[in-house]
């Protein structure tokens, strides 16, 4: 199950590496929009995870993700209410809704140790791919020095974020 919910995230987050070499980099109202739908992504999941887990261990990551996530949110809406600027849908936003969508009907559909692992193992891929995609195509890519100094503190963030699913994934094996 790891491989697939894996492949699943990097499929959609790899619609970022697409979508910079089609317009050589996303702008920074695209960037803004992906940044703040992979949060509310993940805040979405992490409720989910507080509706149907009864492990200790899932239950804290996932107040973590809700809390983490959507204080980063908030402090982007601040950031692009400060700047005036209006986030921009995209493909890559798009995609990592549907993907996340399609995941969370997969997830909705278990329970228990399953349902804990792959939520577990879901979060370890998603971490992975959207850090990667911040060092990589985000961060390098926008231009604001502001957004740039937000994008890089969830870095730090999401960093922590992926060591403490990849600690319980092992926990849970």
């Amino acid at each position: 199950m790891l491989f697939r919910s894996a492949f699943f995230a990097a499929s959609a987050i790899a619609t970022i590496s697409t979508a910079a070499i089609a317009v050589d980099a996303p702008t920074d109202p695209q960037i803004a929009h992906i940044a703040y739908t992979a949060d509310s992504l993940d805040i979405a999941a992490g409720k989910q995870a507080l509706s149907k887990s009864h492990n200790k261990a899932v239950r804290a990551f996932a107040e973590e993700m809700v809390r983490d996530h959507t204080t980063v949110n908030d402090k982007a809406l601040a950031l692009v209410k400060e700047l005036k600027v209006t986030p921009q849908d995209n493909p890559t936003s798009e995609g990592l809704t549907k993907a996340a969508d399609a995941e969370r009907a997969k997830l909705a559909k278990m329970s228990g140790a399953a349902f804990d692992r792959e939520y577990v193992n879901n979060e370890v891929a998603y971490h992975k791919t959207v850090n990667g995609a911040l060092e990589k195509v985000l961060i390098p890519s926008s231009k604001n020095a502001k957004l740039k100094s937000l994008l890089e503190t969830g870095l730090t963030l999401f960093r922590e974020h992926q060591a403490h699913a990849e600690q319980i994934a092992k926990d849970l094996k």
